[in-house]
């Protein structure tokens, strides 16, 4: 205590030392203060001693400070800052003292503004003042009608001084009695009511004008409704004090003006009451029949008054009159006869010819305003019916077809709304498209942006089930494309949580922004995943095109060409759903493999079972293997023309036997009988199956022995229904060294040590699928990866100098986005063998940045090189003649134009350039409007391709939304628009697992236990199998994989002949009718191709069928025509051998061996499609490409025990793409 109290003495000297204390201060603070609030000292000392205080810099002293004065009066108190005792002990009299209390809004307090609170600011309490002074002018107007009906102007007058001792007979009815005009017969209680009245109105008024009063006291005195409230209120205020003026007429009927104001008002009180805003419409719309409500009242009123002094009409026949005046009919049954009721009438025409016509205006503007902003999506028909909302930076008359067409395409969407929000004014063509009946019940559009909440309000997109956000992929500017994307979709789910979005976004680095969206479409993982597919399974955009579109297939079934008819029917297949317990597709394999369940429901049902889900697994799995066991609540996929739900079964033995047996009968019946049809309709439309069940021979199969039987075909395996582990191949890649020492030198010479499987180390982006690849044991050095220029490490510059093994992939695009990272992870997908792995080459308008180059640096074989494909050299440079593909991606710059379908122009010129320098180079290209797919590969005077101009316009016709699919490089898979994947996102408001579905198939994801897909090709060694069915039990029962659909290429001969190149419509429809009995002749489903000796007799068809449709007769060729088509033979000839010269001189130039450009080996004469789930019977043919998807090999590793038995199974029966000699079928 004692250094405390040194310490505290120390301090208090040094404060007393830096701080002189004034002497005034000094008496006050030895003087002690005192405490009694009466008396007049103690207030004047305390005043003293806060000015004091005030005045001392800073010094703050309480009372604790005055009573510490009187214990030690040599040294002042502490300043509060500094007491220790305080802060010790919580003292807090010092911030109570230093407090100061603050009233805020004070002028609000006054009586004045009290009330102008009340009158004007609140809207509640304004609300009902408005309310009370628009029943006030009612009331007015209801006595003012009251008194007409109790006055006879024939009575006497009452008052004494104006009094009208008689009416005088025979009087010229010209003349006007002036008294009855200006004096008319009040009862008193109608005066007195009028009175009161107008008193409480009077006093309204006039504290309504004290309180709006701003200064000007005149310009509210001028004011049309102060002075019809004086005119109305003030001569009957008088007569309370002036009794002979109690009879005096007063215009009472000139209060409905004032009505019609305190309505209006009363109404935007209301809504701002209610927090809810009107339409500008309804407001005009309001005003303007308020406006004639009070003319017609006016006038019909102010002529019967001073009609008194005239004919005497009534307020009825005043009212008649008006009516017939305003509506322009002038009847002139009923007419005013003295000049005042006349001047009167001129007097509401003028002012009618004045108003009017300016409401009208008024109206018509906001109606047309209203007509592009689109109005309201009704509260009512929200809350009653179902709708969707379509937000969009830009509407395209493409972009709304392709919505519309697949939204409705589905029956259960069919009383569904469609309200699109886009904030640009509505396009010309899209508005004439919404005014077809077909839309214009079921689309609304709506001029707004996402980002407002008034906007969504009026879209109603709390009430939405789901909301669409696309992106406008024709921006210059992608990412700013996205960003907008983004903002809409927070905004929208900030609005509304519980309402489902589906988002479309551009750029893969902007996809975890939107993570929070029931479902997102990333367009660029999309677009390259699918053409890096294209390069190792050829069409894959072909094929998952058709997938996600929906179809009946219906295309093409009445064309005389075969592959036409099966392209088209096959291409309805789509992806369906259905539990196991539900179906009767599956139903019956309950405990059975999957392998077993997909061979037999494909057998017998003509459907392709390809994944599974259990029930408590939200992963979804592709051919998960012969190991996984269905189980009753499983939910399977399958591929189908149409969903079971759809399908009747009628099956052969109950047919015969039991004629007028029921459908349910027959769905119940035993799933054992063999199967006559499958009549799968959807609608309207009904396609046959034929009964797929194989010959009695294969019933038995058999295994057929090592040394054969001589003669005798072999016969393949039964598919097991529990999995037998021998019985599968075994695909343990992750352990497969011995082909790396096996084919150690089959690699190029570029590559010093083996490849490593393993996930890349470096990712572009956030969000992209860890996927299991083919790895560089060390990272390759920046430099490396320059192709056409050497570094330390290696003297290459060119792709010959590499040697490479297999064939070049060389990728053409604007800039190295993130989303070329998706083209090379399934390249170098771990389940891709090391000796089919292909080189890649980025061929590069812009070099790279290292981020990029970071991320690929880990994979083998990939290179980059600046240049660009209108340029010969950096084509020959990067190795396009030891290229088995070419893929064109859709550059950025380009992408908008001042036409919009001019945007792919410079790309189609440059894919056509090097269509004819190098025919026997695949070229796959990505356009930006699927409609320009037309003029890939264009021949001007080839007439079968005008043929199939003439077939696409037919099937556009008919409604098809696949009308394009006709189009040989998209059939081939050689031309691609990511538009044409949008039907990705909308397919999935019905079928939430397509998207899933279509990144598993691409390799965007990997889920363990689920397929890949890829592809097998059939050789001579292989055509034993004969059908479809019988490969697809096959690759069941001895490598568990699961054929999906044929890719096949047919030879074809393509006229040339000038006189075939136009189209004649009639004879088009000739041909129609003749394929629609051709049709009724030929065999149905099943009956899709024919062996290769009927290939001739196609081809003459097709020659036959183009002939057909050209305009002139089928007459034979003249001896000059014959000699102008051997003339364009030599001409073509000799042109692509000046072309060969130019290639050869340009790489002589670069110093380039010339061996290998192979200029006559082309494609030109072969024709590909896709085909679809085709049926079991469907004959193989010779390099068709079988669609597989294979089992995840990491879902079933072998055993430790096993592994050297699996490497030897697999050595021997190595089931590859390109080996498929070793496989022996």
């Amino acid at each position: 205590m004692n250094i405390f109290f040194n310490l505290r003495g120390t301090m208090v000297r040094q404060i007393a030392e830096e701080r002189a204390v004034p002497a005034p201060l000094q008496e006050a603070v030895m003087s002690p203060p005192r405490r009694s609030s009466s008396s007049q000292g103690d207030r004047t000392s305390t005043e003293t001693l806060q000015k004091n205080n005030s005045s001392n810099s800073g010094v703050i002293l309480d009372i604790s400070a005055l009573k510490m004065a009187e214990v030690d009066t040599e040294v002042p108190p502490l300043p509060p800052r500094y007491r220790f005792r305080d802060l010790l002990l919580g003292d807090q009299t010092f911030q109570n003292d230093d407090r100061v209390q603050v009233e805020f809004y004070v002028n609000e307090n006054t009586f004045k503004e009290r009330l102008k609170l009340f009158f004007i600011k609140n809207q509640r309490s304004s609300l009902r003042i408005r309310l009370f002074n628009f029943s006030l002018k009612i009331l007015t107007c209801a006595l003012y009608i009251l008194r007409v009906s109790l006055d006879n102007p024939k009575d006497d007058n009452p008052c004494a001084t104006c009094r009208n001792s008689s009416e005088t007979n025979g009087t010229n009815p010209t003349d006007i009695d002036w008294k009855l005009i200006f004096w008319v017969n009040r009862r008193e209680p109608v005066w007195a009511i009028q009175v009161t009245v107008a008193l409480i109105s009077f006093l309204e008024t006039m504290l309504i004008t004290y309180l709006s009063y701003k200064g000007n006291i005149w310009e509210q005195m001028f004011q049309i409704s102060f002075i019809l409230e004086m005119i109305n209120t003030v001569p009957f205020i008088i007569t309370i004090f002036w009794k002979p003026l109690r009879n005096i007429f007063v215009p009472v009927f000139l209060n409905c003006w004032l009505a019609k104001g305190a309505l209006e008002n009363m109404i935007n009180d209301f809504h701002r009451a209610i927090q809810r805003t009107h339409s500008a419409m309804f407001n005009q719309v309001f005003i303007l029949i308020c406006t004639l409500l009070c003319l017609v009242f006016t006038g019909a009123c102010g002529i019967q008054h001073l009609e008194r002094a005239g004919k005497h009409l009534n307020l009825f026949d005043s009212f008649y009159f008006c009516i017939v005046t305003f509506s322009t009919v002038g009847y002139g049954d009923v007419t005013p006869q003295i000049w005042p009721s006349q001047l009167l009438v001129v007097i509401l025409i003028c002012v009618a010819l004045v108003v009017l016509p300016l409401q009208f205006e008024e109206l018509a503007y906001l109606w047309m305003e209203s007509q592009k902003l689109g109005g309201n999506y009704s509260r009512h028909r929200a809350q009653t019916e179902k709708h969707v909302v379509l937000c969009v930076s830009s509407l395209k008359i493409d972009l709304l077809m392709d919505f519309l067409n697949e939204f409705y395409a589905h029956p259960r969407l069919q009383d569904y709304y469609v309200v699109i929000l886009c904030p640009t004014e509505i396009d010309i063509q899209v508005r004439r498209i919404l005014q077809i009946p077909l839309w214009s019940q079921r689309v609304i559009y709506l001029q707004g942006s996402a980002l407002k909440d008034q906007d969504l309000m009026r879209a109603k997109m709390d009430d939405a089930e789901a909301c669409f956000i696309l992106s406008s992929r024709n921006e210059v500017d992608r990412t700013a494309a996205d960003h907008q994307t983004i903002l809409r979709a927070w905004a929208a789910k900030d609005f509304a949580p519980n309402c489902p979005l589906y988002v479309q976004i551009l750029k893969p680095e902007n996809k975890f922004h939107v993570k929070f969206a029931d479902h997102v479409v990333c367009e660029e993982e999309f677009k390259y995943a699918m053409l890096a597919l294209n390069c190792v399974c050829p069409a894959t955009s072909t094929l998952v095109t058709l997938l996600v579109h929906t179809s009946r297939g219906q295309e093409g079934q009445l064309s005389p060409e075969q592959w036409q008819r099966t392209y088209g029917r096959c291409s309805g297949n789509e992806v369906y759903h259905i539990r196991l317990c539900d179906s009767k597709f599956f139903g019956e394999y309950d405990g059975k493999s999957f392998t077993y369940a997909s061979f037999h429901a494909h057998k017998k049902y003509g459907v392709c079972l390809i994944g599974v889900k259990r029930e408590d697994n939200k992963s979804i799995l592709l051919n998960p293997g012969p190991r996984h066991i269905m189980a009753a609540t499983d939910t399977c996929y399958y591929i189908n023309i149409t969903k079971e739900e759809n399908s009747a079964f009628i099956f052969k033995q109950e047919e015969k036997h039991n004629k007028g047996m029921p459908v349910s009968g027959l769905y119940d019946a035993p799933s054992r009988l063999p199967v006559h049809s499958i009549i799968a309709s959807m609608g309207t439309v009904a396609i046959d199956l034929q009964n797929p069940d194989p010959p009695e021979e294969s019933g038995k199969l058999t295994i057929p022995t090592e040394n054969g039987a001589g003669s005798r075909r072999p016969s393949i395996a039964p598919v097991l229904e529990i999995a037998d582990s021998s019985a599968i191949l075994p695909c343990d890649l992750l352990s497969d060294q011995s082909e790396d020492e096996t084919n150690q030198s089959d690699e190029e010479g570029s590559v010093g040590s083996d490849f490593v499987k393993g996930y890349p180390p470096n990712s572009p982006y956030i969000g992209s699928s860890p996927t299991l690849c083919h790895l560089l044991p060390q990272k390759a050095p920046f430099c490396c990866l320059r192709l056409d220029k050497g570094c330390t490490h290696s003297s290459f510059e060119d792709a010959k100098a590499y040697g490479f093994k297999n064939k070049l992939i060389i990728v053409s695009a604007e800039t190295a986005g993130n989303g070329l990272y998706n083209f090379i992870v399934p390249l170098r997908a771990y389940y891709r063998p090391r000796k089919e792995l292909n080189p890649i080459v980025l061929l590069l308008d812009y070099p790279p940045d290292n981020h990029f180059l970071e991320a690929i640096c880990c994979f083998p074989m990939v290179y980059f090189m600046a240049g660009t494909i209108d340029n010969l050299d950096n084509l020959l440079q990067c190795g396009i003649i030891y290229a088995d593909n070419l893929v064109v991606v859709d550059k950025e710059s380009t992408m908008s134009a001042e036409e919009d379908y001019m945007a792919d122009a410079k790309t189609i010129v440059n894919v056509q350039t090097m269509f004819r320098l190098f025919p026997s180079l695949s070229i796959i290209t990505e356009l930006t409007h699927p409609s320009n797919m037309r003029f890939m590969q264009f021949r001007a005077k080839d007439c079968y391709s005008l043929a199939l101009s003439k077939l696409e316009k037919i099937e556009r016709d008919k409604g098809s939304n696949l009308a394009f699919m006709f189009r040989l490089p998209f059939a081939a898979g050689r031309v691609f628009s990511i538009s044409m994947l949008d039907t990705l996102l909308y397919q999935s408001f019905v079928k939430d697992y397509m998207i899933a579905i279509a990144r598993l198939l691409l390799g965007l994801d990997t889920t363990p236990g689920s397929g890949y897909l890829c592809a097998m090709k059939i050789t001579e060694e292989d055509l034993w199998i004969r059908t479809y069915g019988r490969l697809f039990q096959k690759l069941c029962s001895s490598s568990a994989e699961i054929p999906i659909g044929i890719y096949r290429t047919e030879s074809h001969m393509f006229s040339t002949s000038e006189s075939q190149m136009s189209i004649n419509i009639e004879q088009g429809m000739e041909h129609r009718e003749r394929g629609e009995s051709w049709k009724e002749k030929t065999a149905h489903r099943n009956s899709t191709t024919s062996d290769q000796s009927e290939h001739p007799l196609l081809r003459k068809k097709s020659m036959q069928w183009a002939r057909r449709l050209s305009r002139k007769s089928n007459k034979p060729s003249s001896r000059a025509e014959r000699i102008s088509q051997q003339r364009l033979n030599l001409y073509r000839r000799s042109e692509r051998q000046e072309l060969s010269e130019l290639v050869k001189n340009r790489m002589k130039h670069l110093g380039l061996p010339t061996v290998g450009y192979d200029e006559m080996n082309d494609h030109q004469n072969t024709l590909s499609y896709v085909l679809i789930n085709p049926p079991p019977d469907t004959m193989l043919e010779l390099n068709d490409v079988v669609y597989l998807i294979r089992s995840d090999p990491l879902a079933h590793m072998p055993e430790d025990s096993q592994v050297g038995q699996a490497r030897t199974t697999r050595n021997q029966q190595e089931f590859g793409t390109e080996t498929r000699d070793e496989t022996h079928l």
